[in-house]
């Protein structure tokens, strides 16, 4: 299924040094390749999550020319409909986390979602695997530090701290990007250590 031999490297596409050391953490030895960053400037792709990943990992693959992991992440209320969602980067920017929640102000209901894609392409012209991850919670005044996006306003469901105030062991078995990561990497070690005859059944399924 993935025409990549274990042990070689795979490149990351990100320029956030602090992403490739949460996903490398979270990914454990349990994952086949060795991870590299690269920053590369892809196109702000528009529409639905899926169609977005699909899209940067098949450009990503063309630009590296090998094998390419992108990720995608979106934070999604419920009161607008699922928006920001993968605009969530530019409302950021714009508005801090202060705004995000102010977003919400007129509402009622602060739920909100936080998904995060991982597409995963083998090389150029390769199809693209997408492995999902999703943390159900509630946007919230910011608390705790400043240096991880919009952690400061998402208080996963269950707890009574944000993302940023919780200590990392505990949000990187919460989080939508470690449930993301555990996908891609089960997926990764049963493609693996399967025999060939599972792998053909999969491939078929």
């Amino acid at each position: 299924i993935m025409a990549v031999p274990a042990g070689r490297s795979v490149v990351f596409v990100t320029g956030n040094a602090k992403k490739l050391e949460e996903v490398i953490q979270i990914l454990g030895n349990k994952f086949p390749y060795k991870l590299i960053s690269k920053k590369i400037d892809l196109p702000e792709y528009q529409g639905e999550p899926d169609e977005i990943s699909i899209q940067k990992c098949k450009e990503a693959a063309r630009q590296i020319d090998g094998p390419v992991i992108v990720e995608d992440t979106c934070l999604c209320f419920r009161a607008l409909g699922g928006l920001p969602g993968p605009y969530i980067k530019w409302f950021l920017d714009k508005l801090k986390p202060e705004g995000l929640y102010k977003l919400l102000a007129g509402f009622g209901d602060k739920s909100a979602w936080a998904l995060c894609t991982f597409a995963f392409c083998a090389g150029k012209d390769e199809e693209v695997h997408l492995f999902r991850g999703i943390t159900e919670g509630h946007i919230v005044e910011p608390r705790g530090p400043r240096d991880f996006g919009w952690d400061p306003c998402f208080q996963p469901e269950g707890y009574d701290q944000t993302y940023a105030e919780l200590p990392k062991e505990v949000k990187n078995t919460i989080s939508h990007r470690y449930r993301a990561l555990a996908a891609m990497s089960d997926h990764f070690a049963q493609v693996n250590n399967s025999p060939p005859m599972s792998k053909k059944k999969k491939d078929d399924a």
